[in-house]
């Protein structure tokens, strides 16, 4: 809601410097986004006087001007000197102030004003019209002032259009703030200041009745709840007056006409949107025009004000003539069978309220927000429509030379009762923590435009205003109460709370060591939608085994933000793919948070936790001694590998992935994680395939884990180890296999074998050679340590061990010590 500050300072007293205002606001509740200088675009826009006015010697239709604007153009010696400007309108003369755009100016639509040649003719600027200027509709000729202009003067000045703007984020449950009559309220609670607001009121009704000419019927009165019509006759469409059109400009819309400007400025002023029909283009029967506000009927369409043929729905209201066809969508846009133009003569004003629900999801459903929709969707006031429809009589009255109709008709089948509320002084003292009297409390209220009355008993009764739907209990009138009083007053105590220590639970704190460790790792945390693109799985090629089904959002707010997550990993990958496009080479991210498994025949989700991961790139940049190894498989297991320590994790094991399990993840470049024989999760190369559906062309390795089971398995406390005091023996072993022996096959087959003696075995070559080793087959060499906790190996001891493990070994897996 664009707040113009002349405006609102016509109905409230201001602060002098508008940020006042703007801190004040913020402190209860109003954000205010930007503050704007109206006026700073006619930069360069002055007050001109026509010195001199030729024929183009190229043109039987331009003019060749002598304009001065005193001071601001001077020669060569400092002396004012005119402009020579060549203008196309017609409606000027010698000697007549006007308003000229100089060199430098930049117009409403970004339009710069440069030296030109027009017709062969140097144009050093240019006279501008009320629509060049932005402030109204009439581009018939260039705007004319009044002879006592001063010549020289910034147009911006002189005209009053220097004004600021504050542009306030309006929250859903405010209706009433998306009005200046609203916020004037609200600024006066808020400053403790008095209003004035003066409202338009009719001169003179005159002729037949609106009721002679007009009969309305609601049929679907869970879609209106309130239609009030009003005739006026005889309008003269033209352009706006100066003030009104400067007023819908400061709002953020752009003059039209008179009769268009009238139901905006209305808008504006009173938060309850209008629609003018033109009477003449409703059919007629028994001497009246029939409105009738309906359900759609199945496959009706409409042409609305845009031009656009809507397809609409049975839940959604229109404005029909006499029942059959639809002349406005209710609420959201007029129909362009119905519209003013230059021919109307005959008006028929309409003041409504519609129900918001239905208007919320008509909007977006056609993709056709308004002004009026946005009001609508928040609620309007009802009980208030039948004294906006005479505001706006009176404008046509005054601004369109119309004459009003005598009285109105006002189809009204359940008024509105305004809420009563009883509020207690102790209980807000009590919620509120702080010392706020009675009368404080009283005062406040009022000042909102609540009726309080005290009671005996100490409460107090509270009448709501209608336009306040948000004040509906004790609660909303306490918080009202504390905002402006001020959250800051209150005076900070600790809480009451005996025999409880806070602090956060096991669960809490592993979870954090585990975005400690991954940060620790060099990841960075990241924080991705949990809403999904239908088909991310399918587009990732993850297999849905294990998932449940996809849990769809009825009303998206987004097309690719249809269903709720069901991995972390396509959210990642779109952050990969939005870094490398952005020339992040290195990306190393993670993320902690819930996926959504559906069921078919259960209500609610599981929403289990997962940890997912994403590497890309190198561990850092290139150096000018040394070049980074690219991220591969090994980076990730290492990741998964310092986690699971981290968190005091045993028994881990990490096992092949089967690539028909895991089509995601490149072959021989994937394994699940096991620890205590529960699978956690799986890392791996993610395939090129799925990297390409999210445009990636590198490498991108990545794991994904249950962090419920990270959880569960994970220790306080590792049995205790004594440091080892005797010393180690090792031997080098390497054994010639077949290709499909894992390592960590050996690794299990020589733990086995070498008892109590052997300390560790570590992998630290692989050798494939086809005539030395043999095809199909890989020489794998391993370091074996041994030791005893009580004494020092002997030489035969370790002798006898070694002999055994290796025959052992040999034998269960078909291998031999290689030579």
């Amino acid at each position: 809601m664009r707040i113009s500050y002349e405006w609102l300072g016509s109905m409230v007293d201001l602060p002098d410097d508008p940020k006042v205002l703007y801190r004040e606001l913020i402190r209860t509740g109003t954000e205010v986004e930007t503050i704007e200088n109206v006026g700073e675009h006619l930069d360069h826009v002055v007050i001109g006087q026509v010195v001199s006015k030729q024929p183009h010697p190229d043109s039987d239709h331009m003019w060749l001007c002598k304009v001065s604007v005193g001071d601001q153009n001077t020669d060569a010696e400092g002396n004012p000197a005119p402009l020579q400007i060549v203008c196309g309108a017609q409606n000027f003369n010698e000697g007549d102030k006007i308003v000229v755009a100089m060199i430098g100016a930049v117009l409403p639509g970004d339009f710069k004003i440069k030296k030109s040649k027009l017709r062969g003719v140097e144009s050093c600027g240019m006279n501008c019209s009320e629509r060049e200027l932005g402030l109204g509709g009439d581009h018939s000729g260039i705007m004319i002032l009044p002879p006592d202009a001063p010549v020289g003067m910034p147009f911006s000045q002189y005209h009053g259009t220097s004004d600021v703007v504050l542009d306030c984020e309006i929250t859903p449950n405010r209706p009433d703030c998306l009005s200046y009559v609203g916020m004037a309220t609200e600024v006066g609670a808020v400053l403790d200041e008095d209003t004035h607001i003066e409202l338009p009121a009719i001169a003179s009704e005159e002729g037949p009745r609106s009721a002679d000419l007009v009969d309305v019927r609601i049929d679907a009165t869970e879609l209106c709840s309130r239609y009030v019509a009003r005739v006026v006759r005889g309008v003269k469409i033209g352009p706006s007056p100066e003030w009104l059109a400067r007023r819908v400009i400061a709002a953020g819309s752009r003059p039209i006409n008179n009769v268009v400007d009238v139901t905006n400025y209305v808008m504006y002023l009173t938060g309850q949107p209008l629609h003018a029909f033109d009477l003449g283009k409703l059919s007629e029967r028994d001497g009246k025009r029939h409105i009738v506000v309906r359900a759609v009927e199945e496959g009706e369409e409409l042409t609305t004000l845009d031009g656009q043929e809507r397809a609409l729905t049975s839940d959604m209201a229109v404005i029909s003539d006499d029942g059959g066809r639809a002349v406005a969508l209710a609420g959201v846009m007029g129909g362009l069978n119905s519209e003013i133009d230059d021919t109307t003569v005959d008006v028929l004003l309409e003041s409504a309220c519609f129900d918001k629900s239905h208007i919320s999801r008509t909007s977006r459903n056609l993709n056709l927000m308004s002004e009026a929709s946005i009001r609508f969707e928040r609620q309007v006031d009802a009980a208030s429509c039948d004294e906006v429809v005479d505001i706006a009589a009176a404008l046509f009255e005054s601004c369109c030379g119309a004459t009003v109709c005598r009285g109105r008709v006002d189809e009204y089948p359940a008024p509105v009762e305004a809420a009563q509320i009883t509020l207690r002084p102790e209980r807000v003292r009590t919620v509120c923590g702080a010392p706020i009297t009675d009368d404080e409390m009283a005062h406040l209220l009022e000042r909102l435009g609540c009726a309080v009355v005290p009671k005996r008993d100490g409460v107090l009764q509270v009448v709501a205003p209608t336009s306040r739907p948000d004040l509906a209990r004790e609660a909303d009138l306490i918080e009202e109460v504390l905002r402006l009083w001020g959250m800051d007053r209150v005076e900070a105590t600790l809480p009451g709370a005996k025999n409880h220590h806070g602090g956060l639970t096991v669960d809490q704190q592993r979870s954090q060591l585990i975005g400690e460790t991954l940060r620790a790792c060099g990841l960075s945390q990241t924080f991705t939608y949990s809403f999904a693109q239908d088909g991310d799985l399918e587009r990732t090629q993850i297999s849905e085994t294990g998932r449940g089904v996809p849990v769809r959002i009825m009303n998206p707010l987004l097309a690719d933000q249809s269903e709720m997550r069901r991995s972390i990993l396509p959210g990642l990958l779109r952050s990969v793919a939005y870094n490398l496009d952005h020339g992040v080479e290195n990306v190393a991210l993670y993320e902690q948070g819930r996926v959504f498994f559906g069921h078919e025949k259960r209500t609610l989700p599981d929403e289990p936790h997962y940890v997912a991961g994403v590497l890309a790139g190198a561990w850092g940049e290139d150096g000018w001694n040394e070049k980074r190894a690219k991220l591969d498989f090994f980076d990730a297991k290492g990741v998964v590998e310092r986690l699971l320590s981290a968190l005091r994790i045993t028994k881990v094991r990490f096992k092949a992935a089967k690539p028909e399990e895991y089509p995601w993840l490149q072959p021989g470049r994937a394994a699940e994680v096991y620890a205590e024989g529960e699978l956690l999760g799986w890392v791996g190369n993610v395939h090129p395939s799925s990297l390409a559906n999210f445009g990636i062309n590198e490498d991108v390795v990545a794991f994904e884990l249950s962090e419920a089971h990270l959880l569960r398995l994970a220790k306080r406390e590792l049995p205790y180890v004594d440091v080892p005091t005797m010393p180690a023996i090792t031997h080098d072993l390497a054994i010639v296999v077949d290709e499909d022996v894992s390592c960590e096959t050996l690794e299990q087959r020589m733990t086995s074998a070498g008892g109590k003696l052997l300390e560790g075995a570590r992998l630290f070559d692989v050798y494939r050679d086809p005539i030395r080793v043999g095809v199909g087959k890989k020489s794998m060499a391993f370091e074996l340590t041994y030791r005893a906790a009580d004494h020092t190996l002997t030489s035969e001891e370790v002798e006898k061990a070694h002999e055994k493990l290796v025959k052992k070994v040999c034998r269960s897996t078909g291998g031999e010590v290689r030579g």
